[in-house]
């Protein structure tokens, strides 16, 4: 089968960049979306023209420009938005609404595939204010693509592994911890955490295969379906020091959001529905639209999380 053609929009973002590298490696012709609002951004200029000494194909388009955008969008047979929804980081999810109109008009595109890539917002209408506005607007976008019938395949990849697995799962910082940990709760609750290389190879593998056509797509990695204490036993195992545990129990946890920023409150909402809840792991994947990955695409060599934090010691 003919590989299709691939788009790019947010292929200089954390996720994005990945993605255009699985795209390219995995032998589809690849176009980068290369807005004009990169203006004097000269590392992301640089990351484009890497790409493009790679293989990739520059696509210039604003998503103001409509007929642009639809220009772009008929180029290619699928779209990837790896546009970003971290409120740490820039949060631009609405802006895919534009994306969505390009394709509606455009009318060729077999496979969109909205940015997500975190957990499933299907399963989060739940969730506690204000971080249930990621969850809000995902679903927004969902039912725009659905109504304009394009055809699409969503990720859920649960959690990035460089953001809570080398830091014993603590906010505000990255590094492992030296002295103490901070345990919510009993710290027994299973969470999912992927490579972030692995999500965008498990992500282009999705974007011609029938099996994921209009479905949502569960990234559980067996070896990687951990709880914190597990985590934290691996560092401690490979790290030869043993950190002192501090519980934080969650009527706590939830009210170290008051008064900070709505970047943290959001934040403490997510890891209060993974950590406490277990919301990532709480539930069994149906067959009413839903595939599991690495049972879908067994061959893929996933990173385990002790390769993930040996590169810390």
């Amino acid at each position: 089968m003919e590989k299709s053609r691939v788009l790019v929009v947010g292929g200089t973002g954390y996720i994005g960049r990945r993605i255009v590298k699985a795209s390219l490696a995995q032998g589809h012709e690849t176009y980068v979306l290369m807005r004009p609002e990169i203006g004097l951004d000269i590392d992301k200029l640089e990351m484009l023209l890497t790409f493009k000494a790679q293989g990739a194909r520059l696509v210039e388009a604003s998503l103001d420009d409509h007929s642009a955008l639809v220009t772009a969008v008929k180029q290619v047979d699928v779209v990837v938005s790896a546009m970003s929804g971290a409120h740490i980081r820039s949060h631009n999810l609405m802006l895919q609404l534009k994306l969505v109109d390009a394709i509606k008009e455009a009318g060729n595109v077999k496979r969109f595939i909205p940015s997500e890539f975190g957990m499933d917002p299907a399963r989060m209408a739940h969730a506690l204010k204000p971080g249930r506005v990621t969850f809000d607007e995902k679903m927004e976008i969902r039912r725009t693509i659905e109504e304009a019938n394009i055809p699409h395949t969503y990720i859920s990849a649960n959690c990035f592994a460089t953001y809570v697995v080398p830091n014993l799962c603590q906010m505000r910082i990255l590094l492992p911890p030296k002295e103490k940990v901070h345990v919510y709760g009993d710290g027994n609750v299973k969470v999912i955490s992927v490579d972030e290389d692995d999500v965008a190879t498990y992500t282009i593998k999705c974007i011609d295969d029938p099996r994921a056509l209009n479905k949502t797509i569960y990234l559980r990695p067996p070896e990687n379906i951990l709880t914190q204490n597990e985590l934290i036993a691996k560092w401690e195992k490979l790290s030869g020091k043993v950190l002192e545990k501090i519980a934080i129990p969650s009527d706590e946890f939830l009210a170290s959001m008051e008064g900070t920023t709505l970047a943290n409150q959001v934040g403490v909402v997510h890891y209060y529905h993974m950590f406490y809840e277990g919301c990532l792991t709480n539930f069994d994947i149906g067959d009413n639209g839903e595939e599991e990955a690495s049972l879908l695409y067994p061959e893929v060599q996933y990173i385990r999380m002790d390769e993930c934090m040996r590169r810390y010691l």
